[in-house]
């Protein structure tokens, strides 16, 4: 089994680590909370339209997100934005 170094932790990564845990709990909460205050309204009814809206929605979502995510890649794989890095070491060729 290996070693996942957890007694090298200092007490700053602890502290982090125990807050980062509390806000999960607290995430976590109230997302079942809000999901058993809308079980009051869970009669309404959505029409024809509204399943299109929301199809239609979610597709265009995933569109622009995977098209944003594909230029940021070969963007970054062509080098385009090593230009704009004023910290990097410009290479002679």
């Amino acid at each position: 089994m290996r070693n996942l170094g957890l007694g090298n932790l200092g007490l700053g990564q602890v502290i982090l680590i125990a807050a980062l845990l509390v806000m999960l709990a607290i995430a976590a909460f109230g997302i079942g909370w809000a999901w058993d205050a809308t079980n009051g309204v869970s009669d309404v009814a959505m029409d024809e339209n509204g399943w299109i809206a929301l199809g239609l929605g979610s597709f265009f979502s995933l569109l622009i997100g995977c098209g944003l995510m594909a230029l940021m890649f070969f963007s970054s794989r062509r080098g385009y934005g090593d230009a704009a890095d004023p910290f990097r070491k410009k290479e002679r060729k």
